[in-house]
């Protein structure tokens, strides 16, 4: 199963919005799929196109935004709370991101000037983050 979700950022000023959208398998924890774009259909879609094949058909959990229910079909995809609990692991994963990544962090003195550094950091943290629980998995 796949929980979806999508995270707020900026580059050079508050004016210059991002959206970070995250595709998160449940049963590894790892990062299977993201993009970066505005919060739109588009993104949604681009998000979807960024899945692996066999990520495809599993089946997908996310928030009551309207652009999941339109990019990833009904048979498979399903909105719900957060009190359900459905999406806490792709939640707790950005607050992971925003812990190690400091450009994230929207006081720091550290945040992007620059939207390429901005998705080198971010694509170099998650490279590391799965490779990292690939890892542990074959140590077990």
């Amino acid at each position: 199963m796949l929980e979806l979700d999508e995270l707020w950022s900026f580059v050079g000023s508050k004016t210059q919005t991002l959206w970070r959208w995250v595709a998160l398998c449940r049963r590894t924890r790892q990062v299977v799929a993201w993009t970066l774009g505005d919060r739109s259909l588009q993104s949604a879609c681009d998000l979807r196109a960024s899945l692996p094949k066999d990520y495809r058909r599993c089946a997908t959990r996310s928030d009551f935004w309207d652009a999941y229910v339109a990019a990833f079909p009904a048979r498979t995809h399903r909105s719900c709370g957060k009190e359900e609990g459905e999406t806490n692991h792709v939640e707790r994963w950005f607050g992971t991101l925003r812990a190690r990544v400091s450009r994230l962090v929207r006081k720091a003195y550290s945040f992007s000037k620059c939207a390429e550094n901005h998705l080198d950091a971010i694509h170099f943290f998650i490279t590391t983050y799965n490779l990292a629980l690939q890892q542990q998995a074959t140590m077990r």
